[in-house]
Parts: C-alpha cells; sequence; structure tokens
C-alpha cells in the first residue's frame, strides 16, 4: 500500500495557508479593483473567496490500496470520464474537464477508487493541464509500478481562454501520456484509444 502525499514534478510548492492574511490581501484586492465589500451580500466575498482557493488547491494525501491478482487479469482496467476542476497557475481561471486512466495490470491491481483519487489529487494546486496529465501517469506508475503500460487522457476547457483572451468559446484542450507498452506499441494505444471512447487516431 503506498501513501500518496506530493506530486511528482509539481509546478508549485504550497505552504501552510494563513488564512487570516489571506482574507486580509483579498479585502485590499476587490478594494483595488473598485469592489465596494461594505454592500451587504459582499461583506464575506474576501473570506469565501480564500475559503475556496484554500479548499481546491490543497490535495489530501490518500492511500492507493492495492490486491493481488488472482485471476490474473491481462486486460485493460479503465475508468472513463473521471471529472475535475483545476486552477490555472497563470491566471487563477478555473479549467474544468475529465481525464480517462488505465493500465495493463501485472501481479497487482489497484482499486478502482483511486483511478479517481489520482485525477482529484494532480489536479490541486496551481495547476497547468500537461503537468496534470504526466503527474496523474507519474503517480499511476508509483503505486503500480509492475503493470504492462498505462495511458492518460485529459480534456479541458480553460475559462482563462474562453471567458478572456482569445475568448474561444466552446474550445476544449486535450493532452494525453503514455507509458510502457502504449508508448511503444502503436496497436496497444489503439485498443486503449478504442476502450477510452475515443476516435483519434494513436
Amino acid at each position: 500500500m503506498t501513501v500518496i502525499e506530493t506530486r511528482p514534478s509539481a509546478p508549485v510548492q504550497m505552504a501552510r495557508p494563513d488564512v487570516a492574511a489571506a482574507v486580509a490581501a483579498a479585502e485590499r484586492m476587490l478594494a483595488a479593483l473598485g469592489v465596494d465589500t461594505q454592500v451587504e451580500h459582499l461583506r464575506r466575498t474576501a473570506e469565501r473567496m480564500v475559503l475556496s482557493y484554500g479548499e481546491v488547491l490543497t490535495p489530501a494525501p490518500f492511500e492507493a490500496t492495492d490486491f493481488v491478482n488472482d485471476a490474473k487479469h491481462q486486460g485493460f482496467v479503465i475508468v472513463r470520464d473521471v471529472a475535475f476542476a483545476a486552477i490555472c497557475a497563470h491566471h487563477l481561471l478555473p479549467f474544468v474537464g475529465s481525464a480517462t486512466v488505465g493500465y495493463l495490470p501485472g501481479a497487482r491491481l489497484l482499486g478502482l477508487s483511486k483511478l479517481t483519487r489520482l485525477v482529484e489529487h494532480a489536479t490541486r494546486g496551481l495547476q497547468v493541464q500537461e503537468n496534470v496529465t504526466q503527474q496523474i501517469a507519474d503517480g499511476l506508475q508509483q503505486v503500480v509500478p509492475d503493470n504492462g503500460g498505462m495511458g492518460v487522457i485529459v480534456e479541458a476547457e480553460h475559462l482563462c481562454m474562453t471567458l478572456r483572451g482569445a475568448k474561444a468559446r466552446g474550445a476544449s484542450t486535450v493532452t494525453s501520456a503514455w507509458r510502457g507498452a502504449l508508448e511503444r506499441d502503436v496497436s496497444v494505444r489503439s485498443e486503449f484509444l478504442s476502450l477510452a471512447g475515443r476516435g483519434w487516431r494513436p
């Protein structure tokens, strides 16, 4: 059993939050932007903002339970369309989407819910999608090191691109990561894409 506590190659290290200081800073920022926080429904906006960011930026450790592959299952184990929301490291706006994660098992199997927890863990903190994708794959390698290969596909809409800047409404970004047999063998990768419900060429 492996306890996942840190993300490999995390782009931003988060220190222990100082909530009072963060609320005071948020109050100053809102005031500088011309927001009147004395209006009744805005009086606790700075506090709510800080608590919300604190929740979505903090990855929770979890136990990646695994068990013996008694039936010697050799086919893919894939969990599709795991929904997530993350915070863009460049603009502090959300990017929202889903991840599909799968692997070819070896001597041990990973608890299915732990695949979703890997996604949740990787999407905490200030992030970029490319790093999220690699970190999910790295985390999976860490907890089932004897597997025959793995694949990760992440698709998300970035509000920093759709609400501002390019204002590319409806645009989504797709990233992938392959390990082991999926990286080496196009036919294995093609099977993964088919089972993942993706019609793309490998």
